[in-house]
């Protein structure tokens, strides 16, 4: 009965060796696996990083171009109210803003001598140059 004993004693203890060489390979493995998952993290954070500073430039950069679209709206408002107020203080141009929306209403040449009281060759240039 002793060298059974002894021979179980070896038996579990050889299982035991077994079971732990191969938990060890286990733990080899996970280990690289993290540290495998730990460089992936490092570099998404890097990226996200990255991304994070693109955004913000580009919302600069918006930012930016919003107010430079907003200038040239008021700047282009302001032409439009000057060309609007020369229009209604010279009386010759507004004729010529009728005879031009005369025109592009589709009018002809007699019309706008009879109806903006403008010269034939006048007349016939408004046309060439404004009808579509």
């Amino acid at each position: 009965m002793g060298d059974e004993f002894l021979i179980a004693a070896l038996v579990y203890v050889i299982a035991c060796l077994g079971l732990v060489l191969y938990l060890q390979k286990q733990l080899s493995k996970l280990r690289s696996r993290v540290e495998a998952l730990t460089v992936l993290v490092k570099e998404g954070d890097r990226q996200r990083e990255t991304f994070k500073r693109e955004m913000q430039e580009l919302r600069s950069g918006t930012i930016g171009m919003g107010r430079r679209v907003i200038e040239l709206e008021k700047r282009l408002h302001q032409q439009s109210e000057r060309i609007e107020e020369s229009t209604q203080q010279d009386p010759q141009a507004k004729l010529y803003t009728r005879a031009m929306k005369m025109v592009a209403l589709g009018a002809g040449v007699d019309e706008l001598i009879k109806e903006c009281e403008l010269p034939k060759a006048e007349a016939e240039l408004l046309i060439r140059l404004h009808r579509k």
